[in-house]
């Protein structure tokens, strides 16, 4: 069975009380479960993680990566940040979507630019928790 690694990053954690205005007021659990529910009408499982440290995401998408397992990543601001996260997309051979749940575009200049976005198959940005759903798809019905 296909396996989709979940990774989301800083402050996701948060999600449901910091910015409701702009990220919405569903929490983490909430978009988990919205996630599990989406890829069992796939047949695929998924592995839904957060972290605020990045040395836990890059080990994540290496273990991923390693695994054979496509990855679908909200790095937060390490997107904006982390050259060390888009070295290990470019170390890894799965498929990456990256996915945001406001429009980046819309929002200040120093977030329309990912480093993360140079190394992932395609970007998701601003459709909120189907942005999840929609990577889910696209992977689900991807060959690797």
């Amino acid at each position: 069975m296909k396996n989709i690694v979940i990774i989301n990053g800083a402050n996701l954690n948060m999600l449901g009380e910091r910015q409701p205005e702009i990220y919405g007021t569903e929490i983490l659990q909430d978009i988990k479960s919205l996630c599990e529910a989406k890829a069992a009408e796939f047949g695929v499982t998924v592995d839904f993680r957060q972290s605020n440290h990045e040395g836990d995401i890059i080990d994540w998408i290496q273990e991923a990566g390693r695994a054979g397992s496509d990855i679908i990543l909200n790095p937060g601001a390490f997107g904006h940040t982390s050259i060390a996260i888009m070295d290990a997309i470019l170390g890894v051979k799965v498929n990456v979507i990256e996915v945001h749940l406001s429009n980046i575009y819309k929002r200040e200049e120093f977030r329309h630019k990912t480093y993360s976005a140079r190394a992932v198959k395609a970007v998701i940005s601003g459709l909120g928790n189907f942005g999840y759903l929609s990577a889910i798809q696209a992977l689900a019905l991807t060959e690797n």
